[in-house]
């Protein structure tokens, strides 16, 4: 791929000479787009934590066809009900939560306004998911990236995204390193999980 090929991203990662190599490498990746449902983009993004692909899209498409992923129909099934579908507690807990929170519950751990997150700064999105039950600040990260589309986002909490930076850049100061990728470190961080030792 020459320079002249690549994206304005790509160029300005590619001032990294070992980013560079990934990128030359792996190519262009699909493009990431926002998702239409943030609601249903989080709940599809708990179904799956610590499942194989196939196993978290057989729940997903089971709650889908069950729920339409509508909090109101969501919270409508028992926790028994939820179980039934494939999710464990724990999920069953933060699936519940999530859906009372974007209805405003008054026991909801938190308010989300979905059709608005979108709009918020990453730290405020972060900062409205993190009060809910099983999700963390890398769920949040990974829905920023994902869900959202947001290209400015990097996860120290990811388990692969550090094994690559150890493996690339070794002996280096991490924090600063991954700076100098913003304001792509999100399309940095997928190069990285693209090229995994």
């Amino acid at each position: 791929m020459t320079s002249s090929a690549l994206s304005p991203a790509q160029q300005h990662l590619s001032r990294d000479p070992v980013m560079a190599d990934i990128i030359a490498r792996a190519g262009d990746l699909p493009e990431l787009l926002p998702a239409a449902d943030p609601f249903a983009a989080l709940v599809r993004a708990v179904l799956g934590q610590q499942l194989s692909v196939k196993a978290a899209a057989a729940i997903a498409g089971r709650v889908e066809a069950a729920t339409d992923f509508d909090p109101a129909r969501l919270l409508a099934l028992s926790p028994d009900d939820l179980r039934a579908l494939g999710l464990s507690w724990a999920k069953v807990r933060t699936v519940r939560a999530i859906s009372g929170a974007a209805l405003g519950l008054e026991d909801a751990p938190t308010h989300i306004d979905f059709v608005h997150l979108a709009g918020l700064p990453d730290e405020a999105v972060i900062e409205s998911l993190l009060p809910l039950p099983g999700i963390g600040r890398w769920t949040a990260e990974m829905f920023l990236m994902f869900s959202l589309a947001r290209p400015d986002v990097f996860s120290f909490g990811d388990y692969v995204l550090r094994l690559s930076l150890a493996h690339y850049y070794p002996g280096q100061d991490h924090a600063a390193l991954v700076q100098n990728w913003s304001p792509w470190r999100t399309l940095a961080a997928r190069y990285l999980w693209h090229a995994r030792p």
